[in-house]
């Protein structure tokens, strides 16, 4: 597989919309990033107990959830466009009020209510509607390769806004600053960032949006209708089972507390924190367009499965390393392959639903990946407030994702998408 195969990027399938979504996925996954990596730092500086930081987080991606379901199942039917919009301004309100407030409550509310990452991945309804806009735009044959490069440019910007975190709390912590008002800053930047989001969606077009052929003054009779997942609800139910599995485990290690653990086991502070995640997530960003590569050759399912088995082993070795230095190689080589599933999970859901129910069906699906993360956190912080249990995060996140590829193939190796069966 030679080089210029592997970066040869589809700029030719790509559309004006197409390009805005990449643009909108790169600030948002920047404004993500560079949260993920102050975010329990801030809150602990703001007087919040290591338990209550997991409430908080938990919660956070509760109410997450609640939002993407009802945006993301009517997206298809009221306009993909407004949803972004709206996704984005609850994204810069949640984000002000982060900045302006230190009452527990108050970050209940809004943490719950609006749209917070704490671990540098998508939340909200960005992401299921933005995959949907860009499926209906190019065809079977380069989704997966559109969607390897969306990969990329969101795991390059989660990776410039961790360095950029890092880089501006180190300096304003040098100054009579106090550290929390250094955190404060980037707080202040995610929203403002939200607000710029909206400004971007506002310039979507029509081209984007799905016509559909059903009568949409008829009410939904079943449950699954109602979704917007008539035909596809089989389907979605096992993949959102299996996607909240994996969704789960990585819950115990979110960016957010990995970045923490990294502080409580080695001392490691903000700056070089940021340093780590750049180019974590940078090796991560690559690995996509490999993916694509191996997709063509081994199918989707395949890749997804093969490609994520190891990166879960190597999770189970981070805390097991007796040195800083041997802790970040393996965390490297953990994220070196461990989003090659990403795209081939993205394009695989596309290829197996209807196109009018893509947006729907990747907002459930992401639902049940955001409920499975947002019960985790509440285990972890209970675990990081004792110092011995500090460690189990890591083994239980391994274990969980382990068993989840295995199922994965179980249910899914003998169902192929279009691409595949021709």
């Amino acid at each position: 597989m030679s080089i210029r195969s592997l970066l040869s990027c589809p700029i030719k399938v790509l559309t004006r919309d197409a390009y805005l979504l990449f643009f909108s996925r790169f600030v948002r996954l920047f404004a993500y990033g560079s949260l993920s990596v102050v975010l329990v730092f801030y809150l602990i500086g703001l007087g919040l107990r290591e338990a209550q930081v997991g409430i908080l987080l938990t919660l956070t991606l509760v109410g997450d959830t609640v939002i993407s379901l009802y945006l993301t199942t009517r997206a298809d039917r009221m306009g993909r466009r407004r949803m972004l919009i709206v996704g984005s301004i609850l994204m810069a309100a949640a984000g002000l009020a982060f900045a302006c407030t230190s009452n527990f409550v108050f970050l209940l509310i809004a943490g719950t209510i609006g749209v917070i990452s704490p671990s540098g991945n998508e939340v909200g309804p960005f992401l299921s509607i933005e995959q949907a806009a860009l499926a209906h735009v190019v065809s079977d044959q380069s989704r997966t390769d559109v969607f390897a490069w969306y990969t990329l440019a969101g795991s390059v910007a989660t990776a410039m806004g961790a360095l950029f975190a890092g880089a501006i709390t180190g300096v304003l912590q040098k100054t009579t600053l106090p550290p929390v008002t250094a955190y404060r800053v980037v707080v202040f930047l995610y929203a403002a960032l939200g607000v710029f989001l909206a400004a971007l969606f506002l310039r979507l077009s029509s081209g984007a949006e799905v016509h559909s052929s059903r009568d949409e003054s008829t009410l939904p009779t079943t449950l699954s209708s109602f979704f917007g997942i008539g035909h596809s609800h089989r389907v979605v139910v096992k993949l959102s089972g299996l996607f909240a599995l994996d969704s789960f485990a990585g819950g115990f290690v979110v960016q957010s507390f990995a970045a923490y653990w990294f502080y409580l086991r080695f001392g490691v502070h903000p700056a070089a924190l940021g340093v780590i995640f750049f180019w974590a997530n940078i090796f991560a960003g690559v690995s996509a367009l490999l993916a694509a590569r191996l997709a063509v050759r081994w199918g989707l399912v395949n890749t997804m499965v093969l490609t994520h088995l190891p990166s879960n082993i190597l999770l189970i070795l981070v805390p097991l390393m007796p040195t800083l230095s041997l802790a970040v190689l393996v965390l490297l080589l953990r994220f070196s392959i461990s989003q090659m599933d990403v795209p081939t999970r993205q394009s695989y859901v596309m290829a197996v639903v209807r196109k009018d129910e893509r947006s729907a069906a990747a907002g459930i699906i992401g639902v049940a990946r955001t409920t499975g993360a947002a019960i985790s956190p509440l285990f972890v912080g209970y675990m990081f407030a004792r110092s011995s249990w500090i460690n189990v995060p890591f083994l239980l996140a391994g274990a969980l994702k382990i068993l989840y590829d295995l199922l994965l193939y179980k249910e899914f190796v003998g169902i192929h998408p279009v691409e595949e069966r021709q």
